[in-house]
């Protein structure tokens, strides 16, 4: 038989409260006490200190990010800028990158919409991104 202090392993007993308990139990609840000092260095270590699970508004506050003025500017003139590049290219790079960007098409879909080869969709769209970094690279 072994005598623990409850004091060191039950954070509500604010005062020393010895007990004899069996072996095996101490033993079990010295190594439940080295695995928590173990997980506690493991977290600081590797600056994990925040779960996600803890109901503390974490979470939360990374899910819903508000934009500041600034961040909304600079986004509108990035939209702004993309949107003069597409409309720079020819009628038919602009209607397939749209296609393939923002309806999510595959090349097969849109040569079949189209009628042609998927390669030619896929030659065209590339030469239409390359077109439209030429674009930005000259206006910005």
């Amino acid at each position: 038989m072994a005598t623990i202090n409850l004091k060191d392993y039950y954070y509500w007993h604010t005062h020393d409260q010895y007990i004899e308990v069996s072996d095996e139990v101490a033993a079990e609840l010295r190594a439940d006490k080295l695995y928590e000092a173990a997980y506690r260095r493991r977290v600081t270590r590797n600056k994990a200190q925040y779960s996600l699970d803890c109901d503390d508004g974490i979470e939360y506050s990374i899910c819903l990010h508000i934009p500041t003025p600034e961040e909304i500017v600079i986004r509108k003139e990035r939209i702004g800028f993309l949107i003069n590049a597409l409309n720079n290219l020819p009628e038919i790079q602009r209607c397939r990158i749209r296609c393939y960007f923002i309806f999510d098409m595959n090349y097969r879909e849109i040569g079949l919409m189209e009628g042609v080869d998927k390669s030619a969709v896929r030659c065209s769209v590339i030469c239409g991104l390359k077109n439209m970094k030429k674009y930005l690279r000259k206006y910005l």
